[in-house]
């Protein structure tokens, strides 16, 4: 199965704010920016999927995807008491504490990267055992970073060394035996 995966488009918030699931407004570019995936996306999906988080369904809206499969495992990592805040407002020692394994610690009432890979690792299990041939995927960079990991079975501390930027495509080929899943093109 050939999955396409692309991220969210800009949002309207400061850089130096912590948002992982917090519904975020986006940029005013939203449609310059939603237009330029519809000049690199095929149109024959045979099923679309996409986080519930706002940025994820109106980017499956305005591509006409209205009906897009939401699915709360292509949701953003959870930062809980950090959602919305400066990382500069937020406890350093608990901050370094959890920058030192933040594959591990988890976040005051939210979840570390270990969660958030098992999360897209059970998404991937599930649509790698459909029939589906073309499917495309709305989802945050976490995530994408997530299946780069699994993909190339790169350790889960090294994964924010991948860029992921808006307005990418991002394609993979998944197998029923996962020996065989690939990169094909990063767009």
């Amino acid at each position: 199965m050939e999955v396409y995966v692309i991220r969210h488009t800009p949002v309207a918030t400061a850089q130096d704010t912590c948002y992982g699931q917090y519904n975020v407004p986006l940029a005013n570019t939203f449609l310059q920016d939603a237009a330029i995936f519809k000049n690199k996306l095929p149109e024959d999906f045979d099923a679309v999927y996409c986080s519930p988080l706002n940025r994820c369904t109106a980017l499956a809206s305005e591509l006409n995807y209205p009906n897009a499969i939401q699915n709360n495992n292509l949701m953003e990592m959870n930062f809980g008491d950090w959602e919305n805040k400066k990382w500069n407002e937020l406890d350093q020692q608990i901050l370094n504490t959890w920058m030192m394994d933040f594959v591990n610690v988890k976040v005051p009432n939210g979840e570390n990267l270990l969660d958030l890979y098992q999360r897209v690792e059970t998404f991937v299990t599930e649509i790698s055992a459909s029939q589906h041939k073309k499917v495309l995927i709305i989802t945050h960079a976490g995530v994408i970073r997530c299946l780069w990991g699994l993909l190339l079975e790169i350790p889960l501390k090294n994964i924010f060394k991948i860029p992921v930027q808006h307005n990418e495509v991002f394609v993979f080929k998944l197998n029923k035996n996962p020996n065989f899943n690939s990169i094909i093109q990063a767009v």
